[in-house]
């Protein structure tokens, strides 16, 4: 485990493999929560072998450059994640983001909190230039809250990820590091 940054209230922390049951705890105390807004899901995802070598295979993307994955942690229990994936470096300098949280944390500002940190982690550590989330319209709650970080729409993705079998429509919101511009 590696402290990425500390907020208030939780510490945002990459795990190895050494921390499979922790993850493995998250997504099966979430699985019906997160179904909706995620890929489908076979019933191997929810093995401990499985997240084991996601876990490998993040470590692996993170040496790379390619990837940052924050787990979220309350005490000794994971209660979220937030990821910047599809890291691009040279004239890009762009990443997206990628989160969830625990459903019996929902509306306390702590997927808001971490998102912050990790938004400050991303342009003063990194030097990233844009962040970009694609939401789908019907995800209210997590329009909200990049509304409330300062993302702006930039369209309508349409047809942009298959959740469940269905080409979602997503909306385009990205924040830009203006200390960059």
């Amino acid at each position: 485990m590696k402290l990425l940054c500390k907020t208030e209230r939780m510490s945002l922390v990459m795990l190895d493999r050494s921390s499979t049951d922790l993850v493995l705890d998250y997504v099966i105390r979430n699985r019906a929560f997160l179904e909706p807004w995620e890929l489908e899901r076979n019933e191997a995802y929810f093995t401990r072998a499985y997240q084991a070598d996601q876990l490998e295979q993040e470590a692996k993307k993170i040496e790379e450059g390619q990837l940052i994955k924050a787990w979220l942690m309350i005490e000794d229990r994971v209660v979220g994640s937030i990821s910047l994936s599809n890291i691009v470096r040279g004239a890009f300098q762009s990443c997206h983001l990628g989160y969830r949280m625990d459903e019996n944390l929902l509306n306390r500002g702590l997927m808001t909190e971490g998102l912050k940190a990790i938004i400050a982690y991303a342009f003063e550590e990194m030097s990233l230039h844009r962040i970009e989330a694609n939401i789908m319209p019907r995800n209210g709650a997590s329009l909200k809250v990049v509304a409330k970080l300062g993302f702006y729409e930039e369209g309508l993705a349409l047809k942009y990820l298959k959740i469940h079998g269905v080409w979602e429509d997503h909306i385009h919101m990205v924040l830009r590091n203006k200390a960059m511009e």
